[in-house]
């Protein structure tokens, strides 16, 4: 075997289409968009190499043969709380199911870390936001959800045998919408709803900048520093939800106020991989027609769940069942395309919106990710997600 930093296109491509072969025989699979996994790997249009660096290799057979890929990368902006080794980071891992494979790709991503300064590596994640490529699936192996990590069940022991433990799993919950809410949702509604100062209402796009105002608020005060989630701005807001606009269905994006004060928002989207599987990896002008054509004409009954916060100072209050219910109107309406529904995956260091998730009606833990570390220094003690930790005390 042999391994090859990405260094020209020709090698670029080899990285890109491995997943090809890995995958022809996986009905679950869905090809991720080619140009989704470049722009993580193009420097002029990926912000987190202004506080990173990033390698890349491709692992050859004895026949030239790809077999195996790895990225590597250190960003300054990585950071768990109660960290106390610089962190480095390696992603989109795809290996032919033989451990002495995954050793060498894993190994050299190591080398590379160290180099750099890093005593531990986390992964796969993303180099960039977590709302994409994160974590490794380990329960769950069905059609991925959009800028979702989809693996073979066999990853979870190549990882596993190399040395590599859960920092933290990623659960997601699913529901079909038409069974009706449980009735102690409905009570908790009717009871804030009987009082005028609060309001719940859908997205207006025609009013998309107060919308970016009222997200940013409550995103900043129900999210950020779970997880290592940082603070946004309005412009950046401002910016995601426009880019949302040509797929996003107003009726399911709810903000819910109290006397006009934004407290809780209730983010979701058409799941986009219902489409995107139709056309296999490609965006081009023909892929952009087609994709115009097949959104029009075949129905996407599932949506994914972006994002679910409510301000703190609301949290246990009845504000999620409130927010929850307003949604139940439009998506167990007859004129609601969707049937199925599934939440992005929630960190199990964040044990209230766990909660809220497994108490939105009949929800099952639909899949698990899981992000690993590997210590480099195999005699230090091994600790997991600090925040989990302090909640499991």
């Amino acid at each position: 075997m042999q391994i090859l930093t990405v260094a020209t296109s020709k090698d670029a491509t080899e990285f890109l289409r491995l997943p090809l072969s890995i995958y022809k025989n996986d009905k679950n699979w869905i090809q991720p968009l080619d140009k989704d996994i470049q722009e993580v790997f193009d420097e002029k249009k990926n912000k987190a190499f202004r506080n990173g660096k990033l390698q890349r290799w491709i692992l050859k057979n004895s026949s030239n043969k790809t077999i195996g890929r790895i990225a590597a990368f250190t960003n300054t902006k990585y950071k768990n709380k109660g960290d106390d080794v610089p962190v480095g980071c390696m992603g989109f891992f795809e290996c032919i199911n033989d451990n002495k494979a995954a050793t060498l790709l894993l190994d050299t991503a190591k080398a590379w870390l160290k180099a750099e300064g890093m005593q531990a590596m986390d992964g796969p994640v993303n180099f960039g936001e977590r709302v994409k490529w994160w974590g490794l699936v380990t329960k769950g192996f069905m059609q991925p959800l959009y800028g979702m990590n989809y693996n073979p069940p066999y990853y979870v022991e190549l990882l596993e045998n190399y040395g590599f433990k859960v920092f933290y799993e990623q659960v997601c919950f699913g529901m079909t919408t038409k069974p009706p809410l449980e009735k102690k949702i409905w009570d908790r509604h009717d009871l804030i709803d009987a009082n005028k100062d609060f309001s719940c209402t859908h997205l207006q796009k025609n009013n998309i900048e107060k919308y970016a105002k009222d997200f940013t608020i409550v995103y900043n005060k129900a999210w950020a520093g779970h997880g290592g989630l940082k603070q946004l701005n309005e412009a950046q807001v401002l910016l995601m939800l426009k880019k949302m606009m040509p797929i996003m269905n107003e009726k399911i994006v709810l903000f819910a106020y109290h006397k006009n004060d934004p407290i809780a928002i209730f983010i979701n989207i058409p799941d986009l991989n219902q489409w995107f599987k139709y056309l296999h990896g490609k965006f081009g002008i023909i892929q952009k027609i087609k994709f115009l054509l097949v959104k029009r004409f075949i129905k996407n009954t599932k949506f994914t769940g972006v994002v679910f916060g409510v301000v703190p100072e609301w949290q246990g209050k009845g504000i999620d069942a409130y927010i929850i219910a307003n949604s139940a109107k439009y998506l167990q309406s007859n004129i609601s395309p969707y049937l199925e529904y599934e939440m992005q995956w929630i960190g199990d260091f964040n044990p209230k919106m766990i909660n809220i998730a497994s108490n939105l009606g009949k929800v099952h833990r639909s899949r698990n990710l899981c992000t690993y570390r590997y210590l480099f220094d195999r005699n230090k003690e091994f600790v997991r997600h600090p925040m989990l930790s302090a909640a499991l005390k």
